[in-house]
Parts: structure tokens; sequence; C-alpha cells
């Protein structure tokens, strides 16, 4: 696919047109202090894994209405004192996967808690974390799930069930709370994003390619899943169109990017089709912070920049732990 969105120039002074509601504040500070209403519970199980150069432990904490979230805690073998920690978000469909494929960040000498999905986990990567919370009638997928109501939205419970994450990576004795990342990939980077906005002493973030932002013109621009399920939900549900989109706009990457405080480094590419690059530029350049940055890459689909970002990951994030 050629580029199809707006050109660079246009794309680094967007704005998103999504109106953000009068209680943003009001309904994440209620939701936030309902699921802090429950124990968090962080429990932290070492598992065998036959590696030699790292130790893992499998997790579980309280996340939204006190429900059971799993994750993994990877560290590396030598740790005996608090290290900075990186919080990572997996994308749509995935779940934690397997304790292996988590070596990148615990080899370069931080703590890495890799939090489960809700629900998800059985397109790719496997999860082992059930979303107990039904909804109406919902285009298969999760973009749809209670989205006639914020209370009752999908994202709703996955949002706070990340905030819960950092508080339990937070909670290890070998984690340095203080220097805490977020990071992640596509959904992940959108969850990174939410909770840049919702955790005020983050340290950094980093969504790569993210999903979840600018929804009043990802929803039009493009016709890929998993933004297409809203609009194939709208062609069945005539008439829905104001009441999906004033409970999507609790949950837009732009509203949060509002409230960020930690140094960012975002990565857009312009040929991505499924998070358009005019979607992650509204949050990028909503995002308060001075110390913030983005990688563009040109010719890239959602594949952004992979191992390319990744390694720009790696050196950028040391210098903010």
């Amino acid at each position: 696919m050629a580029l199809f969105d707006l050109p660079l120039d246009q794309l680094r002074g967007y704005r998103s047109a999504s109106v953000e509601p009068e209680d943003f504040d009001a309904f994440w500070a209620k939701t936030l202090q309902e699921a802090r209403d429950h124990d968090l519970g962080a429990s932290f199980e070492p598992v065998e894994t036959h590696l030699k150069t790292v130790k893992v432990y499998d997790v579980t904490f309280a996340g939204f209405g006190g429900h059971p979230v799993k994750g993994w805690l990877v560290l590396p073998s030598w740790a005996n004192t608090p290290l900075p920690a990186v919080v990572q978000f997996v994308g749509y469909g995935g779940g934690r996967g397997l304790p292996h494929t988590h070596l990148l960040w615990a080899s370069a000498g931080f703590a890495h808690f890799v939090m489960d999905t809700r629900g998800q986990g059985s397109a790719w990567g496997g999860g082992e974390t059930p979303d107990p919370v039904g909804s109406a009638p919902a285009y298969p997928g999760f973009m749809t799930r209670g989205v006639e109501d914020p209370e009752s939205y999908y994202y709703r419970r996955l949002f706070t069930d990340a905030v819960r994450a950092v508080e339990a990576a937070r909670s290890h004795p070998l984690v340095d709370a203080s220097r805490t990342a977020a990071v992640g990939s596509s959904q992940g980077g959108g969850i990174t994003i939410a909770v840049g906005g919702l955790v005020p002493d983050l340290a950094a973030i980093a969504p790569d390619v993210p999903f979840l932002c600018d929804f009043p013109r990802a929803t039009t621009l493009t016709d890929r899943d998993p933004y297409r399920e809203i609009g194939n939900y709208l062609k069945t549900h005539r008439g829905r169109t104001e009441q999906v989109q004033r409970t999507l706009s609790y949950f837009d990457g732009v509203h949060f990017a509002a409230r960020g405080r930690a140094p960012a480094l975002f990565s857009a590419a312009l040929e991505d089709q499924t998070c358009p690059p005019s979607t992650v530029f509204a949050a990028f350049n909503a995002w308060p912070q001075d110390d913030k940055a983005i990688e563009v890459y040109d010719f890239n689909d959602h594949e952004g920049g992979g191992p390319y970002q990744e390694a720009a990951q790696l050196a950028w994030l040391p210098g903010r732990l």
C-alpha cells in the first residue's frame, strides 16, 4: 500500500477532532478507586524455564473488579538489588505467551513485567486471563464489547488492569518503583498511552505504532480491522453512531496523551492501514512533554520499525531510567 494518509509535514501539525468528555477525569478517578478497593494481592511464583540468564515469576494480581490477571516477571539471573523496570502490554488478540519469548529487556538489565490481556490470547501468544464480564451483542472481536456505555466497555476493564499491572510490578522487591517505564506495540501501544495518562509518576513511555487513538478519524479512514469492527457494528445497529462515539471518547488515546507527564518515544509507519499515521500523530502531538520524539518509518505498514524500533528503544530508554 502506498502512502494514503496526510503528508508528513501535515502529520507533524495534525490535531484530532475527538471531543473530550467533561467528566473524563472523574470517570477514570472513580474507575481506578473502585479497582483499588480490592487488595492488589500480587503474587510471584518462581517458574522453571531451563533458562540460565533470567529468573522468571508467574504473576497474579487483582485487576478491574478484583478479577485475577496473569503476567510474567522476567529478571536478569544476577539481580539482587532493585532494577529499573519495563512494563509491557501486548497487541490485539495476543496474550503473555511463554516466558522464553520475553528476553530482550532482561538481557538489557531491566526487570521486565509482561501483562496478560483479559479475554484475549487466542489469536497468537497464548493467554490465561479470562474476562468474566459479559456485554450486550457485539461484533466479533473486542472493539464493540460493551460499547453501548463507557461503564460497560471492554477497554475500561483492560486499561484498569494495566494501571494495576504497574502497581503489581512496583510491588516486587527487585523493582525500583521510581524507575518504571511502560512500553507496547499496536494495542499495547494504545494501552501504554492510557497508562501514561493515568499513572502520573512513570519515568518514560514508548508506544510503538499505537492503536486506540483518534477514534473519529480512525473509524472513518481505514477499513482494516480492528477499527473496522466498530464500523461493522454500526452498519448493523443503525442510529447508534453518536452513542458509540461518546463511549469511545472515554478511551481515546488522544485524551490520555494530553495528561501525559513522562518522556515519550513514539513510532509511526506511513503506510500503516491498521493504525493510520495521522491517528498516531494525533496522540503524539497531544503529549505535552518537551522530552518526546517519534520515529517515522516511511515505507512500512503495521509492522512499523520492528527490530529497528526495539533498537531505538534500547538506545533511548536507559537515559530516562
